[in-house]
């Protein structure tokens, strides 16, 4: 199969970047697009240029590293498919493709393809955990949990932190993302304890990291390869209210009491 491919090279998130042309004459259609990349990759070698800088690690759909964008589409034009997942049986010969990096405020080009998403871990790391107490291990069915909700929080953690919500919402906004990370766990018992400092601090450690707030375009679950849904920030919103009220609440509780 021969492709044209446009890739997005830039020296380093100083540096002014843009895409280039290769022209590509070996690809399999059996291969991945990582593969592909590869491919591309040891050509550029053998011709003593520098290979384009792409991340990934698993390529297996899980670990969310392949954050690209291809044909202005996060993961490219196959839904619920990273980009690691998407083969190249979905091109046809001749195809001219244009591959780019993540776009938004909060995610800072390193170099080509690879783009800084440690806003993502920091938002997660505000208040995705959840308290555990020492000691041994406690029996498995100890805490009883209803079937819809516990369906509804596995939902909700398929989010693979990859970024793509956040690269097709035209306001960069994180709100799926996060939304997802404080679903999840909000819907357990085990995660009751942090419910109202959870939702507070990762929210407030979203909106210092300069993301866009959310609209309702709705690109963000489009684009997210799990199929997260955008009725999670629904549940976001209300628990970051009601969070809120119970914080003010508490406040004036102590006010009083002095």
């Amino acid at each position: 199969m021969k492709l044209t491919l446009y890739v997005w090279r830039q020296e380093n998130r100083a540096s002014r970047g843009g895409f280039k042309r290769y022209d590509l004459d070996d690809v399999s259609e059996d291969s991945s697009f990582l593969e592909m990349l590869d491919t591309l990759n040891l050509h550029l070698v053998e011709v003593g240029e520098a290979p384009v800088a792409f991340e990934h690690d698993c390529r297996e759909g899980i670990c969310g590293s392949c954050s690209m964008s291809i044909d202005g589409r996060p993961h490219g034009p196959k839904r619920l498919t990273t980009a690691c997942q998407l083969h190249m049986r979905n091109y046809k010969h001749g195809d001219t493709i244009y591959i780019e990096p993540f776009r938004a405020n909060a995610f800072a080009i390193i170099k080509d393809l690879v783009v800084d998403r440690s806003a993502l871990d920091r938002i997660q790391q505000a208040g995705g955990y959840v308290s555990v107490n020492t000691g041994a291990a406690p029996e498995a069915n100890a805490l009883a949990i209803e079937k819809d909700k516990a369906d509804e929080a596995f939902d909700a953690a398929a989010c693979i932190g990859c970024g793509a919500c956040v690269a097709a919402c035209p306001n960069g906004s994180a709100m799926l993302f996060t939304a997802a990370k404080v679903t999840h766990l909000g819907l357990l018992p085990q995660g009751q304890p942090e419910r109202t400092s959870r939702v507070l601090e990762m929210v407030k450690q979203m909106d210092e990291e300069m993301f866009g707030g959310c609209t309702n375009h709705g690109e963000c679950q489009e684009a997210c390869p799990k199929g997260i849904s955008i009725k999670y920030i629904t549940r976001l919103n209300r628990d970051f209210l009601t969070s809120n009220f119970l914080k003010a609440a508490s406040i004036r509780g102590k006010m009083q009491a002095q």
